[in-house]
């Protein structure tokens, strides 16, 4: 019997009971539905996490001061104030691998202009700022090199100040007041959103480090430096470069503890896609429970379906048909059953997870070859338990399955 005609045959079979065969595979659907929303979200949430840690800068590293210690014990990291805009400057002269330096000097400030005032953090930083943080603008301009060598009073806002001191209106060419000193805002940053600890990074006041630093700041450490690279490889040789680079600005041994901590986004971004990783196959474990369930409802129904048909079995064999014969029969019929509960499972997996990221503002995701290989595990799990009632029909002897009644 041909492929195409033991389907037909299974089919027909199939819909000779057609709530029994629905009951059947209801389990099914409901395994393979669950499982698509389960990975759904667990790729969802593995997307949104990514697209935050990018939304901090691409292949970026961050070197911020080292700890120090008073009486043997230590203060903490960042509380060194050994890195200056010397470090900078040595950096973006002597990398090879780091295609954008910026130093960074952060100060808080109240900021009054437009509609009233508003809190913030200014943060001193270089032109390469923007690239290094991926970051573009909605309206205005960077400020340049020419800007930072005069120490121009210029700002360029986040979406969150822009929102609070000029809500409904273009900042761009009006004037703020930090503490007394007026600046010029010359552009506004496109939105970035919350990172993954909150925090807002809309809510800030970029300027030319020389400003913030001269006239806002008032001293002459940097906060940290940031860098980048072109691809994603150079990161760990970049980080090595530029510890080098600083020991020897700083004047370390080689017995001397580096005064600094060199860090990138990579180790998180691993972190991160590990740990989404994990509750996603933790989530599809969870769901695929019900998917066996099911298939063992199709082994009941199978066992049921072949005592009911063993006098038909008998006539079969009676008239040539063989054991293998009625083993192929049972278990295309045991698959179809379970690719089509299979198929309608991932349309209301697809329904589910719509209604899901609706209902909660989650992001969800579904990859196509997800929706492959629960169809693929549906018709595995049709093939895996109905092969035991498929067997048992097999081995019927055809006298005992023609006297059957």
């Amino acid at each position: 019997m041909t492929s195409s005609r033991l389907v037909a045959v299974a089919w027909a079979s199939i819909l000779k009971n057609k709530m029994r065969t629905a009951l059947t595979v209801l389990g099914i659907i409901i395994g393979v539905g669950a499982v698509i929303v389960m990975v759904a979200i667990g790729q969802g949430a593995k997307s949104e996490i990514q697209r935050r840690i990018d939304a901090l800068g691409s292949n970026m590293i961050v070197i911020t001061p080292g700890a120090t210690s008073a009486g043997g014990v230590s203060q903490g990291a960042g509380t060194s104030s050994r890195l200056t805009l010397d470090d900078a400057a040595a950096l973006a002269r002597e990398t090879t691998l780091l295609t954008a330096t910026s130093p960074v000097v952060v100060t808080m400030s109240q900021i009054v202009g437009g509609a009233g005032n508003w809190r913030a953090p200014i943060n001193g930083v270089s032109p390469d700022y923007l690239d290094i943080r991926a970051w573009s603008l909605a309206s205005g301009r960077f400020f340049d090199d020419a800007d930072v060598r005069s120490t121009r009073k210029v700002a360029v806002i986040g979406s969150t100040v822009a929102n609070n001191l000029f809500p409904g209106q273009d900042p761009v060419g009006a004037t703020i007041r930090v503490r007394n000193e007026p600046f010029s805002v010359i552009g506004v940053l496109s939105s970035k959103g919350q990172t993954a600890q909150g925090y807002d990074q809309d809510d800030i006041v970029l300027a030319p480090y020389t400003t913030v630093q001269y006239r806002l700041a008032g001293h002459t450490f940097i906060t940290q430096i940031l860098g980048s690279t072109t691809a994603k490889a150079d990161i760990a040789p970049a980080e090595a470069e530029a510890t080098g680079i600083l020991r020897q600005t700083h004047k370390l041994t080689p017995f001397d503890s580096s005064d600094f901590t060199v860090r990138n986004q990579a180790d998180l971004a691993d972190a991160a896609e590990g740990t989404a990783r994990v509750m996603t196959f933790l989530l599809a474990a969870i769901a695929s429970v019900s998917l066996v369930v099911g298939g063992i409802g199709i082994m009941n129904i199978m066992l049921v379906s072949v005592t009911e048909r063993t006098h038909e079995i008998g006539i079969r064999m009676a008239i040539g048909a063989r054991g293998s014969d009625v083993l192929r029969q049972f278990l295309v019929e045991s698959m179809v059953m379970s690719v089509v509960g299979g198929v309608i499972g991932v349309a209301l997996g697809y329904a589910g997870a719509s209604i899901v990221a609706h209902a909660t503002g989650w992001t969800t995701a579904i990859a196509p070859e997800m929706v492959a290989v629960a169809i693929g595990f549906s018709a595995a799990v049709g093939i895996f338990f109905g092969y035991y009632p498929a067997r048992r029909a097999a081995a019927l002897d055809p006298i005992q399955a023609l006297r059957y009644e």
